[in-house]
């Protein structure tokens, strides 16, 4: 069986990613778990190192961006089959990342999406705007390592994925997550400064953004 590694970029998850990596360290077909503390202050690292042996810890010494972090979580694993989450998930359980992986690892998909289903309202309908945003996936990594510059952006790996599939014509699957969401940023910072990151992300992936060509239904 091909090897699989979960790689979780995280900044100030801390009291949230316990949770995240317990549900992952459940699943027997995940070799090994990479989180990637990106440049965090809080005690993220700290409590990523007590859920288990599965979990290997590589802390940035500044807050790099998503994007940065989960490259170098790849990086650090040479596993075939790569499961990229967020650290801030909530309700997630160990059928949740199975079904998401089972595509690719089983059915021999290159990559699968998970989509928040009757979880919150405001993240559902955010994903069902832009599914392309998904940071839950299953891919291989033959598929990372086949595009060109994935580096070029902070937020930029779930978009240059997207884009690449649509560009070559590759399908993907998507897996609905039911009773799955994540915190907001406006929850994690308060309304004014989540609202600020927010756009400030927005503006970041539509700088690195070049609208798929072709099919629409990713």
């Amino acid at each position: 069986m091909e090897q699989v590694a979960a790689v979780i970029p995280a900044y100030n998850e801390a009291g949230r990613i316990g949770n995240v990596l317990t549900a992952v360290s459940a699943v027997r077909e995940i070799g090994e778990i990479i989180v990637v503390s990106d440049g965090s202050t809080d005690k993220t690292a700290d409590e990523a190192r007590k859920v288990g042996d599965k979990v290997r810890v590589l802390e940035l010494p500044s807050n790099q961006g998503k994007g940065a972090a989960l490259l170098a979580g790849v990086r650090a694993t040479t596993a075939s089959i790569l499961v990229l989450l967020d650290a801030d998930l909530v309700g997630l359980r160990p059928a949740h990342v199975e079904s998401l992986l089972r595509p690719v690892l089983v059915d021999g998909a290159f990559m699968a999406v998970a989509v928040f289903a009757q979880g919150r309202l405001a993240t559902d309908l955010a994903q069902k705007i832009a599914p392309f945003l998904s940071g839950q996936r299953a891919v291989k990594r033959e598929l990372l390592e086949s595009i060109p510059e994935l580096n070029v952006s902070r937020f930029g790996v779930e978009v240059a994925l997207t884009q690449y599939v649509h560009e070559m014509d590759i399908p993907v699957v998507r897996v609905p997550w039911y009773d799955v969401t994540h915190v907001m940023k406006e929850e994690k910072l308060g309304l004014a400064k989540g609202f600020s990151a927010r756009l400030k992300m927005y503006q970041e992936i539509i700088s690195s953004l070049k609208l798929p060509r072709g099919r629409h239904d990713e």
